[in-house]
């Protein structure tokens, strides 16, 4: 198991920047209200989630929510359940109606599906003027597509809710849903350091990305889903997050950074917003990527730290 771990030990050894550098980065939350996991009712996990976030001591999380998930079962209750969140605090943002990739899209009914859930939102306590784009795809290939949304977006008066830390939580609650499903035996403790390693990483990695393309710190937004792991560990994330120098801030704080003005010019608009400007300086891809953001290698970490390889 530790075996398998050392990988991800070995990385953030290699990413840490200056003892006297200031990280700072706010946790998202995508896809609200999301599908039931392997473990718990929709409703106990959000609960979960809700105390998880205060134990950790995390004083605004931003919800972004996804409107036609509450046409299902999974949704019920919808307007309570958003309102246990910012009851408690937290702040909600627009996630999409329908939850489709732009590059699959026509702009016009892009910017309708927004308005759709716009609508939902609107006069909700803790809404925030902010749009998260579905698999954080803001027109791929199209140039055209991008500009026409983001005109799109400022004529609302929403802006862009830009990912600067993507970690793939979602592959590894995936994994753990399998494993369940199997009826295979899940180590527990080896499945929280797999996840919060694996975060912490991607944290380091995309803020030494940032200083090589920025020139600084800014302050991140961490991408993460309404899963069971993310109910399970989110104080454990946290605490890993402050061993490794990070302060935890507000979502308020973290779009208010001057990234928020720094918008890319050159494709692939799809993915973390620190690659994409990466892309317009022209770096590689291979090196403006997390690379552990490989659902073949998850797989093959995750079963060697549950004993199976």
């Amino acid at each position: 198991m530790f075996r398998a771990l050392r990988l991800l030990i070995l990385l953030l050894a290699g990413l840490a920047t200056a003892a006297n550098a200031q990280k700072r980065i706010a946790l998202t939350y995508d896809d609200v209200p999301r599908e039931p996991g392997a473990f718990f009712a929709v409703e106990v996990r959000q609960k979960m989630l809700i105390d998880s976030l205060k134990r950790a001591g995390v004083a605004q999380a931003a919800i972004f929510v996804t409107t036609e998930h509450f046409e299902e079962p999974y949704g019920r209750n919808g307007a309570a359940r958003i309102a246990a969140y910012t009851d408690a605090g937290h702040v909600i943002a627009n996630h999409s109606y329908a939850h489709e990739p732009l590059s699959s899209m026509p702009v016009r009914a892009y910017l309708a599906d927004i308005d759709q859930a716009q609508a939902w939102l609107a006069g909700r306590a803790g809404l925030r003027p902010w749009f998260r784009f579905p698999y954080m795809d803001e027109g791929n290939a199209s140039r055209i597509k991008h500009l026409a949304v983001m005109q799109g977006l400022a004529a609302r008066g929403l802006a862009n809710g830009y990912v600067t830390v993507d970690a793939h939580d979602w592959t590894i609650d995936d994994l753990v849903t399998e494993a369940n499903r199997k009826g295979q035996r899940i180590d527990f403790a080896a499945v929280e350091k797999l996840w919060t390693g694996h975060i912490v990483a991607a944290a380091d990695f995309y803020d030494a990305l940032a200083r090589r393309v920025l020139g600084r710190s800014p302050v991140h937004n961490l991408l993460l889903h309404e899963t069971d792991l993310a109910a399970m560990y989110t104080p454990a994330l946290v605490a890993a997050l402050k061993a490794d120098g990070w302060t935890i801030v507000t979502a308020d704080e973290a779009f208010a950074d001057p990234l928020a003005g720094e918008q890319p010019h050159t494709p692939p608009f799809i993915g973390s917003r620190i690659a994409m400007l990466a892309a317009d300086r022209g770096i590689p891809l291979r090196e403006r990527d997390f690379p552990h953001n490989d659902d073949a290698w998850l797989r093959r970490i995750f079963e060697t730290t549950q004993g199976r390889r």
